[in-house]
């Protein structure tokens, strides 16, 4: 009966959005952003002084996403992510240990991602830069209903009854 209900509330949703008021391109030069000081939480560091910067690029109409460049000198601290993060460094390394162990270091031109609600260590030996494209994941049930409407528009697209 819900998935009856959630399946007809996705179809209703037009397919075309209405353009958002506001600005809809943004462009800058990344090392020309004024980047404003963001201490790491003290209770995060577990090693040297990591001093952090960042500038906010642009962020959706919604809300829910957000571009930055971030840098950050030597040190090693823990990173909660409270958003998705997907990162690109620009300039520098990190070495990163996620929550399950796995260790990976990055360097200028590589790009990993970041699940919102987990944990990192950085272990930054003497400078990195990076852009950072941030979105809000949607809570449980909105996640499932949007997968489902997905799936519905999908399947509908590749000759499958819904």
């Amino acid at each position: 009966m819900l998935a009856s209900a959630v399946a007809m509330a996705a179809r209703s949703v037009p397919y075309a959005v209405a353009k958002p008021a506001g600005k809809s391109f943004v462009a800058h030069a990344s090392d020309l952003l004024p980047l404003k000081s963001t201490p790491i939480n003290p209770d995060w560091i577990i090693n040297g002084n990591p001093q952090a910067r960042t500038a906010e690029h642009s962020r959706g109409h919604d809300e829910a996403s957000l571009t930055a460049i971030w840098d950050c000198t030597a040190g090693e601290f823990r990173w909660y992510f409270g958003w998705d993060e997907t990162v690109m460094i620009l300039e520098g390394e990190v070495h990163i240990t996620a929550e399950d162990g796995t260790e990976r270091t990055l360097c200028a031109g590589d790009v990993a991602f970041f699940a919102g609600g987990t944990w990192a260590s950085w272990r930054v030996d003497d400078y990195v830069r990076k852009v950072a494209f941030l979105r809000k994941p949607f809570p449980m049930p909105l996640a499932i209903a949007y997968r489902l409407r997905n799936l519905l528009r999908n399947g509908s697209n590749q000759g499958i009854a819904a």
